[in-house]
């Protein structure tokens, strides 16, 4: 499996354990929107009018994200840490891995008709930004993450 295959799993299970502790998942994802809303706006520039007919889209498409990823992972985190993996046939382990394949081909759908209504909006050079800020965004999250974990040890 190659490292882009590997990396959307990854920060799946990152994501998952993240919310899983302290604070409510839902607070935890509003002051994560907040943060992001905050970040793009900086990074992208946006004008009044790119803004008002962005951020709509965006958040449905996060939305969503958010929801096939976390819906679905608690199913295969259930699966993966119950004890049963140990016990699966290979028939199981090919459903289970159809099921993954799955949802990750709706993220991609996802994904892609999000860009398809963002190029309506955005200048190609603003979505590549926009691409770079979310990449930017969730590293800096995902540091801030683990250095909280360093500091309670």
């Amino acid at each position: 499996m190659n490292l882009k295959k590997l990396l959307p799993i990854l920060l799946l299970f990152v994501s998952f354990n993240f919310y899983a502790q302290g604070e409510s998942m839902k607070e935890k994802k509003m002051q994560i929107k907040a943060l992001k809303v905050a970040f793009f706006t900086t990074e992208l520039d946006f004008t009044t009018n790119e803004a008002e007919r962005f951020w709509p889209i965006y958040n449905a498409f996060d939305d969503k994200q958010f929801e096939l990823r976390h819906q679905k992972m608690k199913t295969y985190m259930r699966r993966m840490n119950d004890g049963s993996l140990d016990k699966i046939t290979e028939k199981e382990a090919n459903i289970f891995l159809a099921q993954i394949e799955d949802t990750e081909e709706e993220l991609f759908l996802l994904r892609k008709k999000f860009m398809k209504n963002v190029k309506t909006i955005l200048p190609a050079v603003k979505i590549v930004k926009l691409k770079k800020a979310e990449e930017d965004f969730n590293r800096k999250l995902l540091q801030q993450y683990r250095n909280k974990g360093h500091k309670s040890h």
